[in-house]
């Protein structure tokens, strides 16, 4: 998909709207009201008033509530708003809009993921569980006709700017994926000093604002597990091929390596709301400019 399907401003829909990605690309949204539209927000239901806030805010047509039981509070405050309930009322929003950003936290992600690309829309996914446990039915619909998927985790967005520049040369001419990870609060730390840390601790990312399951998992390396899991799935490259190196100061996204020996990295601050941006805007640019490096600043 390169432009909206009925001309005008491209209508977005947002699963997960009151979480971390969620929020950040309402910011993107409003940073170029004149190219993007919300017309549909989905959320769990536990900050029911802050959903009804960005509901008023964006204008959405339709209001999903995964929890049944905070639905009618939802619909009582949005009258006129199409509202919707339970996970198939969340889910059903991947139809609603040319572009469907999956910001759901967790495997309840998946039907997003699935109804998104079944309807033929492009799928924004943030939603890294989907490919992780559910790629067989992922695989089933993703090659439906107007279907897209362009990740926004930081990494494989990074990872699909990068493929770009391989053009028409085949894809054998991939040697390999590079993707970074910042190491976390604990980098550094012996076994012994890992023994008393806290939630707290964990939570304390050096460099990343994400919601709280991503950061605990992030502070553990678990999510970078699951992210070489989700490169190969994306971009159907062998774990073999897929590398993982320490970069605490998460400027270097990651990198594709080339067999002729070139490396291509996607290098910028670490800011959420430039791969949001670019899986908005793909094949074009954002016009806003988000983690835009100071090239002239020592260190």
């Amino acid at each position: 998909m390169t432009a909206p399907s009925g001309g005008g401003p491209v209508s977005v829909a947002l699963a997960g709207s009151t979480g971390s990605i969620g929020t950040q690309t309402l910011d993107v949204v409003a940073a170029e009201p004149d190219r993007y539209r919300v017309v549909a927000l989905g959320a769990g239901g536990g900050q029911p008033d802050l959903l009804v806030e960005q509901a008023r805010r964006t204008g959405a047509r339709v209001v999903a509530v995964a929890d049944e039981a905070a639905a009618p509070a939802v619909a009582a405050a949005l009258p006129g708003v199409d509202v919707r309930a339970g996970t198939a009322g969340l889910a059903s929003i991947g139809s609603e809009a040319d572009v469907c950003v999956n910001g759901v936290v967790g495997f309840a992600g998946l039907e997003v993921t699935l109804e998104t690309l079944a309807a033929g829309r492009r799928l924004a996914l943030a939603n890294k569980e989907s490919l992780i446990a559910g790629a067989p039915a992922v695989r089933r619909v993703r090659d439906t006709p107007g279907a897209e998927i362009v990740p926004v985790d930081s990494e494989h967005c990074a990872v699909h700017m990068c493929l770009r520049s391989l053009g028409e040369a085949p894809a054998d001419r991939l040697a390999r994926i590079v993707l970074t990870a910042s190491g976390g609060p604990f980098r550094g730390r012996t076994r012994d000093e890992l023994v008393d840390v806290t939630v707290e601790d964990a939570l304390a990312h050096p460099t990343w604002k994400m919601g709280p399951k991503i950061t605990v998992d992030s502070s553990t390396l678990m999510n970078k597990g699951l992210e070489v899991i989700e490169a190969h799935e994306l971009f159907d490259v062998d774990y073999d091929r897929i590398d993982v190196v320490v970069h605490p100061q998460s400027i270097v996204h990651s990198m594709v390596e080339f067999v002729d020996g070139a490396t291509i990295a996607q290098v910028s601050m670490p800011d959420m709301r430039l791969p949001i941006g670019y899986a908005l805007a793909f094949p074009d640019r954002l016009g806003v400019p988000f983690g835009r490096m100071d090239w002239t600043t020592p260190g």
